[in-house]
């Protein structure tokens, strides 16, 4: 009998056909996110669950007592909306998908920076409205990227890529923050500096560009105090969680100017974007689209499938993380 899955979201086509043909799978046509209630119930029902970063696995939606579930799969790098404590009591594996998303996330990186900086969303907002006077020397003047020094929070594989191009492409100066050392090829060819703490980097960047993990660890790592720290002219870039920001805080240093603006891609209560936010023109606002091409979005649901195929084979599981 072929193991019994559940599909939370819609996935890319492609995937979908291959799991419905390897396992007994459930997919979610409504594209809407399961109820607490339903999420629940789907532990009772189903030997894997293929979660997404929109779905919130809390201790509360495990069951108290063992679970048919004995694998959450997730579509996601990071899986900091899991309770992987509760899933490790109940002896159900959950697995990831990194590497597959690593350009496209950096790629978006570099594109908030520049967007932000360039002032690009206000000008193609007024332009659409019929505001537009024609050219002059004054209008719309931004902040130069190219030679400025980013600062790097976070010195993983996208951390590393988005430093990568801005400096190779940008001439960027590259200082970081890490938990660990980093001291490899790739960060000696490109010059870039570890600094003994996260303080030291945000004074000393023109952009910060958020590359951690989200959860308990890391939530509101980035909070008032520390930015009043950075420059005034600086910009701070997150397409990594959006509970790594105090967003409150964030909303306060934008609106009194105290850092130049933001670009963000994720959000601490996804869908969900305060008002005070949307209502800024220093800040670019993107529907969390860091991994959002067809080609890794298809790599990533691939990656699921290695990882319950290893599983049900009773191999070892690639990108287990619990």
């Amino acid at each position: 009998m072929k193991p019994r899955l559940i599909v939370t979201r819609r996935w890319p086509a492609a995937v979908e056909a291959i799991l419905a043909e390897r396992f007994d799978t459930t997919l979610n046509a409504s594209d809407t996110p399961l109820s607490p209630a339903a999420m629940t119930s789907a532990f009772a029902d189903f030997d894997a669950i293929l979660a997404t970063v929109s779905d919130r696995l809390p201790v509360a939606v495990f069951p108290d007592s063992a679970a048919r579930t004995r694998i959450i799969a997730n579509f996601g790098v990071g899986f900091s909306h899991i309770d992987v404590a509760a899933a490790r009591d109940r002896d159900i594996v959950v697995t990831n998908t990194p590497g597959v998303l690593t350009d496209c996330t950096a790629d978006l990186a570099l594109s908030l920076m520049l967007a932000v900086a360039r002032r690009t969303g206000e000008g193609e907002r007024q332009l659409r409205a019929g505001e537009w006077r024609g050219w002059s020397p004054t209008h719309m003047a931004g902040a130069k990227v190219s030679g400025k020094t980013l600062g790097v929070v976070g010195m993983g594989r996208i951390g590393k890529a988005t430093a990568r191009r801005a400096h190779f492409g940008f001439g960027m100066k590259i200082v970081f923050f890490n938990r660990s050392p980093v001291d490899d090829d790739e960060t000696r060819a490109m010059g870039a500096v570890q600094m003994p703490n996260l303080e030291d980097v945000l004074a000393t960047s023109d952009f910060v560009s958020l590359h951690c993990p989200g959860g308990a660890e890391n939530r509101h790592l980035i909070d008032a105090r520390r930015l009043r720290l950075m420059k005034a002219g600086a910009f701070l870039i997150n397409t990594a969680r959006g509970d790594v920001v105090d967003q409150d805080a964030l909303i306060g240093a934008l609106e009194r100017r105290e850092i130049a603006g933001a670009g963000l891609d994720v959000f601490a209560e996804e869908p969900a974007v305060p008002e005070a936010l949307k209502r800024l023109e220093n800040v670019v606002l993107l529907p969390h689209l860091g991994s959002a091409t067809e080609e890794t979005r298809v790599a990533m649901g691939m990656k699921v499938v290695e990882n319950l195929t290893a599983f049900f084979e009773g191999r070892p599981v690639p990108d287990r993380v619990a």
